[in-house]
């Protein structure tokens, strides 16, 4: 542009007006395109980077073209090629919400194994179900670490399902029970009556019941409640004496999952000679905090109780550090079982995680929602789930014609339960009468959850599916396991246990009380 200036006519003083008008007329024109096209995205289509300084991230919907972490680069590659092959057939949209760049590498693990799970069942719905339609096209949605962009997010989707061309017809995902979580998922049922399948979301609160039938009008859980996973260990553990337990408690209020286990395992240690001991963790429940000091305090007076089996109420990064701590203590003569809930998942593959503490008298036990060996081991029941349904999941996962999407892990039941979220919304999506329009609408799919039981149930990776009136698994089975003293990394299967006491009936469907 100075060159431009010095070629025309008359002095200095003109020379500099002209500079002055074409600098103007420059910035009309950038700030016309700002806001007639919105900023140059910094990510991607359908992305946009939000945040502040230092912390901002790439949030948004995609549909595997941009890539939000590099462990999602092969998995978001074929969730994109499956989407293209599928284009100019009939189909619906289904998204996957989650944060899918956590910033700790066991979250990241974590996350990675939920897309694959996702992206197995889009796979299986397009291939193997006698070229059933809709086809399914899947979404990836990140609302950012701990879900804080979920808004700007959720709005997104909820336009995606009023659009003809994306046909957005329901969300999975949502792998923690947070109040944020809630109002994300309350958004996205209440206000834009979009359907919605929770992944390990576990708190009793975190979905409907009987005395809150409509809190979340279209939600449908595939995994067992906080409180029926309690039950399922109590039957399964009938034998501990109250008075050699002790609860360890987080006094954090809003995670909705934490206060769950208070109340469950309040009720399962009552007898018990000590009130709880109780830490803080940070609200950032993911960070390290101080809490490993606490509990390296802990541990002095937990020694001197009568404990045997301890309770735990709280987060994995947390449950890592009383672990570790645990297996330092003083007194090595006694020995302890740590009991906790699903959210334990996780930890086999933190890489802070102490495995010697389980050679030196620590057992940690927790209910998890699935594991490989729950239906294909000689103790497996006859009724709640099969072993021909796990292994269609582990034949796929290890199936050369699903492309490359990276290793996929079944032990940490991640896998296993967003494969299941996504048959579950598959299936209700398919569910559907003669004459009944390809496309269906919302409502559609949220009164099929009352068909998904009995001969409707779905026969998932990780059990039956047989939803009640209000969206929840009923009598679900629970996977015992332990992490393995002898093979770090290893989840060791138990046995099963079932929140009622028994396996689930053929019938599959709730009782009246």
């Amino acid at each position: 542009m100075t060159s431009f200036i010095a070629r025309l006519p008359g002095g200095p003083l003109t020379k500099a007006a002209a500079f002055v008008v074409a600098l103007a007329v420059l910035g009309a024109a950038v700030w016309t395109g700002l806001v007639v096209f919105g900023p140059d995205p910094a990510c991607g289509k359908g992305i946009e980077e939000r945040g502040p300084e230092g912390a901002r991230e790439c949030t948004g919907v995609t549909d595997g073209s941009f890539v939000f972490a590099a462990n999602l680069k092969e998995v978001s590659a074929r969730i994109k090629a499956e989407n293209e092959r599928i284009e100019d057939e009939p189909h619906v949209s289904v998204a996957v919400m989650l944060p899918m760049a956590p910033a700790q590498s066991f979250e990241q693990q974590k996350t990675l194994h939920e897309v694959q799970g996702a992206y197995l069942a889009q796979y299986r719905a397009n291939h193997d179900s006698n070229s059933k339609k809709p086809a399914i096209r899947l979404l990836l949605a990140n609302p950012g670490r701990s879900h804080v962009h979920w808004r700007p997010v959720a709005e997104q989707l909820g336009a995606m399902s009023e659009s003809t061309t994306d046909n957005l017809r329901a969300v999975i995902g949502f792998d923690v029970s947070t109040a944020t979580t809630q109002a994300a998922i309350g958004y996205l049922t209440r206000e834009r009556g979009i359907p919605v399948v929770g992944g390990p979301i576990t708190a009793d609160d975190s979905g409907n019941s009987p005395t809150r039938p409509d809190a979340y009008p279209g939600l449908a859980r595939v995994v067992p409640t906080t409180t029926d996973q309690a039950k399922a260990l109590s039957h399964f553990n009938k034998d501990i004496d109250p008075k050699h337990t002790l609860v360890v408690e987080d006094i954090r209020t809003g995670d909705n999952y934490v206060d769950a286990l208070k109340r469950a395992f309040a009720e399962r240690t009552l007898g018990s000679p000590r009130a709880p001991e109780q830490y803080r963790a940070p609200e950032e429940f993911h960070e390290e905090g101080t809490t490993a000091n606490a509990f390296d305090q802990m541990v002095d007076t937990i020694c001197t109780s009568a404990a045997k089996v301890i309770y735990f109420a709280g987060r994995p990064v947390q449950l890592r550090q009383f672990v570790n701590e645990l297996g330092n203590r003083g007194c090595t003569e006694k020995k302890y079982t740590v009991i906790t809930g699903s959210g334990a998942s996780t930890l086999s593959s933190d890489k802070l995680l102490d495995w010697e503490a389980f050679r030196k008298g620590v057992t940690l036990q927790y209910a998890a929602v699935a594991h490989p060996d729950s239906w294909t081991g000689p103790d497996a029941p006859a009724t709640g789930g099969s072993a021909a349904a796990y292994r269609t999941l582990a034949d796929l996962a290890t199936s050369k014609e699903v492309g490359n999407i990276g290793t996929v892990e079944l032990t940490d039941s991640r896998t296993i339960t967003f494969y299941d979220a996504g048959l579950t919304a598959i299936t209700a999506i398919r569910m559907r009468d003669d004459g009944d329009p390809v496309i269906p609408t919302l409502g559609r799919i949220s009164d099929s959850w009352l068909r998904l039981h009995g001969m409707g149930k779905v026969d998932g990776a990780s059990g039956w599916i047989c939803l009640d009136n209000y969206g929840n698994p009923y009598n679900k089975a629970v996977s015992v396991v332990e992490l393995a003293p002898d093979a770090p990394g290893r989840i060791r299967f138990v046995g099963l246990a079932w929140p009622t006491g028994r396996p689930t009936p053929a019938d599959c469907t709730a009782s009246r009380t």
